[in-house]
């Protein structure tokens, strides 16, 4: 069994494939600012630099995911699902004008799961960016 800490539900998996046709390859940051929510904001990649405090999550659609090292310690138990749901994007994630918007959706890790995680990465210590 293979746990993914970050997935894509097919909806978002469309989305990301027509971004990456406009804009080249694409990455992913989880947002815990305050201007636009918490919502995973998409970038071009080398758009967003990416911190000492940020860690690499995994990847959906083949591309990068990245979340902070304070968000992660708040949903570390926890799958992040990216979605889309209409409305407007983040003011500088690429979905903005396509009238759709990327949503995080979650639900906690089963104890096989956890236990998976812990064995692989060392008590949810994910490696870093």
């Amino acid at each position: 069994m293979s746990v993914d800490r970050v997935t894509a539900t097919p909806a978002a998996l469309d989305l990301i494939g027509q971004l990456a046709g406009q804009h080249g390859p694409l990455m992913f940051h989880q947002s815990g600012g305050c201007c636009d929510g918490s919502a995973p904001m998409c970038y071009a990649q080398g758009e967003f630099i990416v911190g000492e405090v940020d860690r690499l999550l995994g990847a959906i659609g083949g591309m990068p995911f990245y979340i902070s090292q304070s968000q992660f310690a708040y949903w570390q138990h926890t799958q992040l699902i990216i979605d889309v749901v209409p409305g407007r994007g983040g003011m500088f994630s690429l979905e903005g004008p396509t009238g759709q918007r990327f949503l995080t959706r979650s639900r906690l890790f089963t104890d096989a799961e956890w236990a998976e995680l812990e064995a692989t990465e060392g008590a949810g210590k994910a490696d870093t960016a």
